[in-house]
């Protein structure tokens, strides 16, 4: 007879499959910024199109993640995982045969969605087959792969690019996902647990198609507005997408107090670090993600850096991403005055580049953007690695869970407003002006950008909750936080 308070026997393989579900989301987040141009120039499509192999990934994520995790509540985080996998190798298979920029846009949404269905539930699952003696080694090990992840991924892709495999070209950085995937629905047959929560638990579908509905309409119009010069409706869209959010604030407080599950506890944004987190992470992520979209567009449109070479170009800023994350686990006493150096790290480093493009021109190369981008990446890092824990350091215990899946969703969220406002905005002026004008001009919105993050971050606590809080460990392995996103 087994005794149900040993270990579960497969939890360190378990910890595998996992983890090659992370880097198979990570990859995808990362590629096409590296792969875009050349994408482009074979399916065809407006300069949108560029934006939209990034916004829909990441904005179908965001709506997903939402309800990503109860659905393992409800149905079995094994069950769901296995949907999500399956689910997001077919719509990585999908990507690479597309024969148009409608069908990739669209397969690109599809393993977004299945991947928010996917990632909650793996990480959610470790809390459960791990004791808490070997819980930190186990999260620990998730830094180093997705730190190299985040490093080799954009040189991965441009390799791929211009390897051109068998004729594949650009759609091999898609259909790599095939063995990933097989391995990771493979082993979570094999070596996956599976989980349900006792307690019953209900989707709040009407506020799921809300938040949905009131995201898409603020991405759409900052996407396809330009290209059709600025039309009314671009602008009537945002208006209604902010009296559809005004809705869902409304329906989430009815659901609440009828004492149902709502999506998003309305007594979360009563909290001022709550909400200034909110704040933080929309800007953040937008003006992170922006400048790796930006930068890659620049070197290969402006510079006419090949793929590859667009990819090794941003390896400084990737190293010094990855630095920040280990050097951060030494500063937890400083608290939120990591997050504030990080960010004037961050907006030097932006600063170098511009003012590093404005000295060498068209001339630039690799080498002498690297200082810029390494402080730049070492920014990054600070702000990103104390974010999440010192967010829900501001919630009440019962709130975590909701919290800290409402956090992981702005992320995507921003990430989305990032790729469809800084990509517009450096495309508009291209228009007009050079290439270096053009990213420059692009880089100082962002620092602009970075301006408010520095001011939300004054509403945060000042501290972390401390490591050891089951209540923080919990929410933020159950929803992927601390995720790097492209």
């Amino acid at each position: 007879m087994t005794d149900p308070s040993a270990p579960y026997r497969w939890r360190w393989a378990a910890l595998f499959v996992i983890l090659a579900a992370e880097v198979m989301d990570l990859l995808d987040s990362l590629v096409t910024n590296v792969a875009a141009p050349a994408i482009r120039a074979d399916v065809g499509g407006g300069e949108s199109t560029i934006q939209w192999l990034g916004a829909a990934y990441t904005l179908a994520m965001a709506i997903g993640l939402i309800t990503g995790g109860r659905l393992g509540d409800i149905f079995g985080r094994r069950r769901m995982y296995l949907v999500g996998a399956v689910g997001f190798t077919l719509g990585s298979i999908a990507c690479g045969l597309a024969q148009g920029p409608e069908q990739l846009i669209a397969a690109r949404a599809f393993q977004g969605l299945l991947g928010a269905i996917m990632l909650p539930q793996g990480l959610g699952m470790l809390k459960e087959i791990f004791s808490e003696k070997e819980q930190g080694t186990a999260f620990g090990l998730f830094g180093p792969v997705m730190g190299l992840s985040t490093v080799g991924g954009p040189i991965l892709a441009g390799w791929l690019v211009d390897a051109d495999l068998w004729g594949t070209g650009w759609r091999m950085i898609f259909l790599i996902n095939i063995p990933l995937g097989l391995f990771a629905v493979a082993g979570g047959l094999a070596f996956l647990p599976e989980w349900k929560s006792a307690r019953a638990v209900r989707l709040d579908l009407v506020g799921a198609l809300l938040a949905a509905v009131g995201a898409a309409m603020i991405i759409f119009p900052l996407v396809q507005g330009r290209e059709h010069g600025w039309p009314a409706w671009s602008f009537a869209m945002i208006g209604l997408a902010l009296a559809v959010f005004a809705v869902f604030a409304w329906y989430e407080k009815r659901i609440s107090s009828s004492g149902r599950d709502p999506l998003v506890e309305p007594s979360l944004f009563r909290k001022r670090g709550f909400s200034g987190g909110m704040v933080l992470g929309l800007f953040f992520f937008s003006a992170m993600t922006g400048f790796w979209l930006t930068f890659s567009l620049y070197t290969q449109i402006g510079l006419h850096y090949s793929p590859t070479k667009a990819g090794l170009a941003g390896i400084p800023s990737s190293i010094g991403m990855v630095v920040a994350f280990v050097a951060s686990q030494g500063l937890v006493k400083f608290g939120r005055k990591v997050m504030h150096g990080g960010l004037i790290g961050m907006a030097a480093g932006v600063g170098g580049v511009i003012l590093t493009l404005g000295l060498a021109g068209e001339s630039v190369t690799p080498w002498q953007l690297a200082p810029a981008l390494a402080v730049t990446g070492l920014g990054m890092g600070f702000v990103m690695a104390p974010f999440f824990d010192t967010v829900l350091a501001s919630v009440e215990p019962h709130e975590t869970g909701s919290a800290s899946g409402t956090l992981t969703s702005v992320q995507q969220l921003g990430a989305a407003l990032g790729t469809a406002i800084l990509g517009t905005v450096f495309f508009e002026q291209i228009k007009s002006a050079s290439f270096v004008h053009a990213e420059q001009f692009t880089l100082g919105v962002e620092i602009a950008m970075l301006a408010v993050v520095f001011l939300a971050v004054f509403l945060l606590p000042q501290h972390a909750r401390p490591q050891g809080d089951e209540a923080a460990e919990t929410g933020a392995s159950e929803t992927g936080a601390e995720k790097v996103p492209a």
